[in-house]
């Protein structure tokens, strides 16, 4: 049997008045209630604070009274602001076990999903609250451009409590639609990182991908969930410029659109208000993990073992020299698809090379005469697919190996 906390009658008569189930509750409803009745409670608490007016019933009806008048009802100013105080106390009690304790979601009854867990880490704790009490007040509704899929991060995809944690305090919804092109795109929430050198079990860093420096990123983005592929492409550009199309190539629309420039990308943006993804932004979503779990592995599935990127990657070894449809390999921390593999993915940046010193926020050179991609793709080895590994090319190259991500910013 779970192990079940029962409220005393003070704290259940005044859940009661709240109209909310409370006798005899199992820990997890209590606590769950409790702190959604402490926030209001000390939300009201400051409020009078300060104004210095209680709020209490007055003859007038303006429910308002000033300190040491009475109301004109049976119920004394003293024994009103008494049964405030009691509400006040009662809530804060099970907020302190809230913060102090938390219930653990796998060990009580009809716990699939856990309602308080707001962070998805199996635990309704003071975490819990401090996300609530951070994005107090109205609602998110998301962008105005965009369709909301998922609220909160799938503990399912972003498997990381830290991870989900930093998502959720942002306050936007983590999995969106770009509602003008249907585009599916994942919250990747502000932090900082070591970017640069990360090689592999077979492979060493290019002088390119030195040296290593930190950078900061200070606001959230949308990163899409998935490459552009030929059927939202062509439902914007009206013509598909892509190497692997019908009839040779089956399920073609979902594949990743490939042949495309730089530039010719710039008109699909400018289209759609989308964006491509600075090379620090790229790099960061790639590594997709928070404070000091940033993975420095070669590969995002933790590891710099050539032969497991496999699992995350269509790449010489394993594409058949073709594209393949969106999601067929295993997702980053993040729940992003394709990071390595399949098609090159363009960044807005000019190619430049790196400074030692920290960066934040950092776009690439003013100018230049080459953008970075990143990536790798179907037709090269694992070499290409690392975290840290860079190329660039003209604005105008296209190749049939090259393809983008969308971005776009809250």
């Amino acid at each position: 049997m779970p192990r079940r906390w029962v409220i005393d009658d003070a704290v259940a008569e005044r859940l009661g008045r709240a109209g909310l189930p409370a006798n005899n509750h199992n820990r997890q409803r209590a606590l769950v209630i409790g702190l959604l009745l402490a926030i209001l409670s000390l939300s009201a608490w400051a409020a009078n604070r300060s104004t210095g007016f209680l709020t209490v019933p007055s003859p007038s009806g303006s429910g308002v009274l000033p300190p040491g008048e009475l109301p004109y009802t049976g119920e004394t100013s003293m024994s009103y602001f008494k049964d405030r105080v009691g509400a006040i106390a009662a809530t804060a009690a099970i907020t302190a076990a809230a913060l102090s304790i938390g219930i653990n979601c796998e060990s009580a009854e009809a716990q699939t999903p856990c309602p308080g867990d707001i962070n998805g880490d199996q635990v309704v704790n003071g975490i819990d609250l401090a996300i609530v009490l951070t994005n107090w007040g109205p609602c998110q509704q998301g962008p105005a451009w965009a369709t909301v899929l998922e609220a909160l991060p799938d503990p399912a995809i972003v498997t990381d409590p830290a991870l989900r944690s930093a998502i959720t305090t942002t306050g936007l919804p983590w999995r969106v639609k770009d509602t003008g092109t249907g585009i599916e795109m994942l919250l990747v929430p502000p932090g900082s990182f070591t970017m640069g050198c990360t090689a592999s079990d077979w492979y060493v860093c290019d002088g390119i991908e030195n040296p290593l420096h930190t950078v900061t990123l200070t606001s959230a983005f949308y990163l899409g969930r998935y490459e552009v592929t030929q059927a939202q492409w062509i439902a914007k550009m009206g013509s598909n410029p892509s190497y692997f199309v019908l009839p040779n190539w089956p399920g073609s629309l979902n594949r990743p659109v490939e042949q495309v420039s730089w530039t010719t990308i710039a008109l699909f943006n400018a289209a759609t208000s989308l964006r491509l993804p600075t090379e620090a932004e790229w790099e960061y979503a790639y590594r997709a993990q928070m404070g000091t779990s940033v993975t420095r592995t070669a590969f995002h599935n933790g590891t710099d073992d050539d032969v497991l990127l496999e699992n995350i990657a269509w790449y010489n070894s394993n594409s058949g020299s073709q594209t393949h449809a969106f999601g067929g390999k295993t997702a980053n921390a993040l729940g992003l698809h394709d990071m390595s593999g399949n098609v090159w993915e363009w960044c807005n940046d000019w190619y430049g090379s790196y400074s030692s010193s920290p960066a934040t926020n950092p776009t690439g050179p003013s100018s230049g005469t080459s953008h970075v991609l990143r990536g790798g793709s179907w037709g090269n080895d694992s070499n290409f697919s690392r975290a840290s590994e860079r190329e660039f090319y003209a604005p105008d190259f296209t190749v049939k190996s090259l393809g983008f991500r969308s971005a776009r910013t809250p």
